[in-house]
Order: structure tokens, then C-alpha cells, then sequence
């Protein structure tokens, strides 16, 4: 902020009022690329028992000059990623032993070589990242 010792009062005023108006913008375009994300990650997300999109929320902090999104399901990563012969992303897959074998919560024995990546989470940062480009060119 600009500091005015002698007169121009007018200006001071205008400069508050420009900044206002800076940080006004910004918090809109900030609120409309974390919604578009959270949006477009909630409308990619596989739904089975409706926990994953359940378990995500969306923040702001920093007076609205930060958007927040969390996942809490402690499977987001697996469901994005794929897993077994399947996963894609950061490191591939890391199975020991594939096939391999699991018991489900009814007891019953299931063999499986993985999961196909479901991918939701790149593909909302791309749509954010578009949202973002326009509002702020």
C-alpha cells in the first residue's frame, strides 16, 4: 500500500479501493477453480457404497485466498491409481506376489491380479487448471 505524507487523500482512498477490488477477484476465481475441481472429481468418482465421495470435502482458508480439497477414504488412492498389473501412475505397481488372495468382510476367499485405474483426481486438476487460465487471463 502506498503511503501519501502530503495531500492527494483522493488517491489513498482510489488505491484502497483498488486492492479491495484485486483481492475481491481473486477470492472469486480462487472459490470458482476449487469448486470446479471438487465438482469434477465428485462426477468422476466410482460409486459402489458412495463412501469415497462421502469422504470428500472441500475448504477455504486464508480468508478465501486458499481452496482446499480432502479426500478422507483411505482407498481414494487405489481407486485413481488402479492396483496389481494394473496401476498406472507414480511408481506403477508394487504387488510382491500377483496374483494374490483376500478375504472379504463375509469370509469369502477372492483371488485377483488388480483393479483397473478409475482415474478421477488428474482429470479435475486439468478442468481447475482450465477454470483458472480463463478467469485470470
Amino acid at each position: 500500500m502506498a503511503k501519501v505524507k502530503y495531500g492527494a487523500d483522493s488517491l489513498v482512498v482510489e488505491l484502497e479501493r483498488y486492492q479491495k477490488d484485486v483481492e475481491k477477484r481473486a477470492k472469486k476465481g480462487i472459490a470458482k477453480t476449487t469448486m470446479k475441481i471438487y465438482n469434477t472429481a465428485i462426477d468422476l468418482m466410482p460409486v459402489d457404497t458412495g463412501y469415497l465421495r462421502e469422504s470428500t470435502s472441500v475448504d477455504f482458508r486464508n480468508g478465501g485466498l486458499t481452496g482446499v480439497i480432502s479426500i478422507g477414504s483411505e482407498y481414494a488412492v487405489y481407486v485413481n491409481y488402479g492396483t496389481g498389473i494394473y496401476a498406472v501412475g507414480p511408481g506403477g505397481s508394487r504387488a510382491k506376489k500377483i496374483p494374490w488372495h483376500y478375504k472379504d468382510a463375509d469370509g469369502k476367499w477372492h483371488t485377483t491380479k488388480g483393479q483397473h485405474a478409475q482415474p478421477f483426481w488428474e482429470p479435475a486438476i486439468d478442468a481447475g487448471r482450465e477454470t483458472f487460465n480463463k478467469y485470470f487471463s
